[in-house]
């Protein structure tokens, strides 16, 4: 089974890693900025050594007869040795690089000075090799003038890179110490915010496992935060379908078991009364024939409640033309109005709506039969479907006795029933509860007679309209 992630990892990981990304970058780019200002810092040491030296040389002779003459002590360039690490070296040279002072091992530069430089001398800036070790040269064209000539000077200043690449090592240090000190800050941070942030969940999560088993009564979290308020509603709204559902489950047993059993019993007695021969054969097998035939109603009926729940479970619908499940029906119930003589008429258009198909086929059914069963024979039968304000609407009239006022308060009450003999009392619960699971509504009216039509019953059923948008 797969871990689940953590939230505090979660978090940890997507905050710290585009942060230490950026500190990463950053302290590259600080270093690099550092290390530019600190080597602009010791270039300029080194042009004031060179220019330091320049100011001892002497000349004699003009132009291409100019003879320069140095008198540089070493000592000179300790005053720009910052340690006893860092070692400086020069060399002074003609422009035609004829050794004048210096060390001669010091290679006579060969570059030119930039066009557009940092300073206003002639200089130049590079880096070599001098006795194997990296070393930055500053070259300055440094003019000699004096009482007995003028000429041009080459003075070269070549330093050891310790100094440089200590403080380079000291900025990145300095750098990135502070940067973990700023990733460990948000870490903890993150940690004590996701910490404070989950409380209320965690709150709630004792509080779900200290309840009893089966109790699925709303969620009571007023503290938690906005954003974990739907997750609350939505668990809420589905441990109350399963409340509903476990309810309905309970209710459908309890009541199967109580109609079931008054059948069940009366079968063993008509059975026990024919072994015995209390009333002819002929006479028994008709009464345990209707006793089967109302059980197994019953049965059917009672399925019938139980998978109208079941699809009120399961949202996914499809859009039906209800009067062609009008059509089929009246078809398949065409042999009990044949059996009554029912003057039948059907009028409708094309009605659609958003439904399980099945849920149509049994509403229909349950009313038409309930209609057949109550009309006298030869009577007059309607069914008519049509739209009307926006909803589809089902009549089913009949020109039965009506609904009696003791049964009008019980009306769609499982098992109330006008007639015990011949029926179960759940066909209109059935349809009430698959016109509710559909947003709809049923209404069952009695009629006055008039001059058109004699009393009876009208049945009414209003469905949303699937307009197609």
């Amino acid at each position: 089974m797969k871990r689940a992630a953590s939230l505090r990892r979660t978090l940890l990981i997507g905050i710290l890693g585009p942060v230490g990304l950026f500190i990463v970058i950053n302290s590259i780019s600080l270093y690099r900025q550092s290390l530019a200002a600190a080597t602009l810092a010791y270039d300029r040491t080194l042009l004031a050594s060179a220019k330091t030296i320049g100011e001892q040389l002497d000349v004699v002779g003009y132009e291409d007869r100019a003879v320069l003459l140095a008198k540089v002590p070493y000592s000179a360039l300790e005053a720009f040795e910052a340690d006893n690490k860092s070692h400086m070296y020069y060399r002074v040279s003609s422009l035609d690089g004829e050794m004048v002072s210096g060390f001669v091992e010091l290679p006579f530069w060969r570059g030119r000075i930039p066009d557009r430089g940092a300073y206003s001398a002639l200089v130049d800036f590079y880096d070599a090799q001098f006795r194997d070790e990296p070393v930055r040269v500053a070259v300055l064209l440094q003019p000699v003038a004096s009482e007995r000539g003028r000429g041009m000077a080459v003075v070269q200043v070549a330093e050891t890179l310790e100094l440089r690449e200590t403080l380079a090592r000291r900025i990145l240090i300095d750098t990135l110490w502070r940067q973990l000190l700023l990733m460990a800050v948000i870490a903890a941070l993150v940690v004590w915010v996701v910490q404070r942030a989950t409380l209320p969940v965690r709150r709630v999560s004792a509080r779900m496992a200290e309840r009893p088993e089966g109790d699925l009564s709303p969620i009571e979290a007023p503290d938690a935060p906005r954003e974990l308020q739907p997750l609350v509603a939505a668990t809420t709204e589905v441990m109350g379908r399963l409340q509903r559902l476990l309810d309905h489950q309970k209710r459908f047993v309890r009541d199967t078991a109580h109609q079931l059993r008054t059948p069940l019993a009366v079968l063993k007695a008509q059975v026990q009364s024919a072994r015995r021969g209390d009333m002819p054969a002929e006479q028994a097998l008709g009464e345990i024939s209707d006793t089967v035939e109302r059980a197994t109603m019953l049965a059917n009926q009672m399925l019938s409640l139980a998978k109208v729940e079941q699809l009120r479970q399961q949202p996914e619908s499809e859009r039906v033309d209800w009067a062609q499940v009008v059509r089929e029906v009246a078809l398949d119930v065409s042999p009990l109005v044949a059996d009554k003589a029912l003057d039948f008429e059907f009028d409708g258009a094309s009605t659609p709506v958003r439904a399980h198909r099945w849920m149509l086929q049994e509403l229909t059914r349950n009313l038409l039969h309930n209609a057949i069963k109550h009309s006298p024979p030869g009577a007059r039968l309607s069914v008519a479907i049509r739209t009307d304000a926006g909803e589809a609407l089902l009549s089913v009239q009949d020109d039965g006795p009506g609904i009696p006022a003791e049964l009008r308060q019980r009306l769609f009450a499982p098992f109330s029933a006008g007639d015990v003999a011949s029926g179960s009392g759940l066909g209109l619960a059935i349809c009430r509860e698959i016109v509710q699971a559909l947003d709809g509504r049923i209404a069952l009216d009695n009629r006055s007679a008039d001059s058109r039509r004699a009393a009876g019953l009208t049945a009414t059923v209003r469905l949303p309209l699937d307009n197609g948008a």
